[in-house]
């Protein structure tokens, strides 16, 4: 699960915030001649694109002003559309969700984040999810592998209707077959099987898009191929980390330093965070958050690879912990900019406090390549 530096759980730190929003400018001919400028006949003015970087309250003047200082709201009034990163309107909005800063609803209601997230809601789901891992691959490992095959698969569905929103249609019929058989046959057959079921999904991609005629071609396999490399790759790999006879413990190493990493960078960033780290891409992040992920996960990783890993050491898993703190950070990044690209705050809904899947498992699947072969190489299975 995630959290972000900047104190908020449960949300990617760059998402679009409710502060950015704002009504579209008043398009009455006062306010044209006063500009000096008329627009041509039938054009919708828009309001300028939101400073995404900023992490501030909602602008003078917006309907969140007036809410916050107990004005009332228009009915139904829309958010400004934030930009993508190539300065495209995404067409996405977000209303009626609180500002930054708003207390975040009326009295009595339930506790909640800057993001207007329920948090105790957010953490119950989180403790939930940790729960269902350690049963499942401490009792059944077959268990802990169909829950991984679905996860992956519902995040393959969020991440390919996302990307239909940028007119992307990635074949579904071989990227689902691929995301269901690669962990399997990698359980099964091990390093060889993956290899090889990963080509071949790729092939069945290429085939089967082509039944759809040469416009986009090209645009929907590269998006395929990301979904292949991005999700099917890693569903293997994770089931090659589970593999071994001490795979129930290399597994909770890869997942308890991912989440190491989001804890400490939590913390940190929320009591000592002042210098940004990406700043246009996740504003949220800092450099003091990152320091504090880095100690959490070397010292997570030390002690799981001495305590659970028939002769591995403390220096190997402070080495382990160090590569997932910067994976763990990079794949937080890498969505992100997925998310800015595609307009959108979450890729998904099914997971309450959450957003969607994939937004919980964007640390994990740049993670696992890592954690597996370090361990490969460390304590060789």
């Amino acid at each position: 699960m995630e959290l972000d530096d900047a104190g908020e759980t449960s949300r990617s730190p760059d998402e679009p915030e409710s502060d950015m929003a704002g009504h579209a400018p008043d398009t009455s001919s006062e306010d044209v001649s006063s500009s000096g400028a008329t627009p041509p006949a039938g054009a919708r003015p828009h309001a300028p694109p939101p400073d995404l970087s900023s992490s501030d309250a909602s602008p003078a003047g917006s309907s969140l002003d007036s809410e916050s200082s107990g004005g009332a709201s228009r009915a139904g009034a829309t958010r400004a559309e934030p930009s993508s990163a190539n300065g495209d309107s995404t067409g996405a909005s977000f209303a009626n969700e609180p500002s930054a800063g708003s207390s975040g609803g009326t009295s009595g209601a339930k506790p909640t984040g800057r993001t207007g997230r329920n948090l105790p809601l957010a953490i119950g789901v989180g403790l939930g999810l940790g729960s269902l891992v350690l049963l499942s691959v401490y009792t059944v490992r077959e268990i802990f592998l169909a829950v991984m095959v679905v996860f992956l698969f519902i995040g393959m569905r969020e991440l390919t209707e996302a990307f239909k929103s940028r007119d992307l249609h990635v074949p579904f019929i071989p990227v689902a077959t691929g995301m269901v058989g690669t962990p399997v046959v990698a359980y099964v057959w091990g390093p060889t099987a993956t290899v090889a079921a990963v080509g071949l999904t790729v092939l069945a991609l290429l085939t089967t898009r082509m039944l759809e005629g040469a416009d986009g071609y090209v645009r929907d396999v590269s998006a395929g191929a990301l979904v292949v490399g991005y999700l099917v790759l890693v569903g293997g790999i994770v089931a090659l980390l589970m593999r071994p006879e001490d795979g129930d413990d290399r597994v909770i190493i890869f997942i308890a330093a991912t989440v190491a990493s989001d804890t400490g960078g939590f913390f940190a960033g929320s009591f000592l965070g002042k210098h940004k780290l990406a700043p246009t891409i996740s504003p949220k992040k800092t450099w003091e958050g990152v320091t504090g992920s880095a100690l959490m996960c070397m010292l997570v990783g030390g002690w799981l690879v001495w305590w659970r890993l028939d002769g591995g050491t403390v220096w190997q898993g402070v080495l382990v912990g160090l590569a997932a703190v910067v994976t763990a950070t990079v794949g937080d990044l890498v969505e992100s900019m997925i998310k800015r690209d595609l307009g959108i705050k979450d890729l998904g809904t099914i997971l309450p406090g959450h957003g969607g899947v994939m937004d919980r498992l964007d640390s994990l699947v740049v993670t696992a390549p890592v954690v597996w072969l370090l361990l490969e190489l460390f304590v060789p299975s």
